[in-house]
């Protein structure tokens, strides 16, 4: 199995794990602060939205690959 043939998988999975959830969160720390002995730091929730379009074609990209990855001139 080539190079090619794994980044086509790899680009299915990840444009079906797209649609199928639609957006994934996660936390970062911003705002860190020393005052003496007490230690602040703040903690957001950031939630990014994954686009229709975006595991569509990450889907039709990934099949072309698989497609024409195996072809040899």
């Amino acid at each position: 199995m080539n190079a090619i043939k794994i980044v086509g998988i790899a680009l299915i999975v990840a444009g079906i794990l797209g649609l199928v959830y639609g957006s994934f969160s996660y936390t970062k720390d911003t705002h860190e602060a020393k005052l003496g002995p007490i230690e602040l730091s703040v903690q957001e929730k950031e939630t990014v939205n994954v686009p229709i379009w975006a595991g569509v074609g990450s889907i039709a990209v990934g099949s072309i690959f698989l497609l024409f990855g195996r072809r040899k001139p």
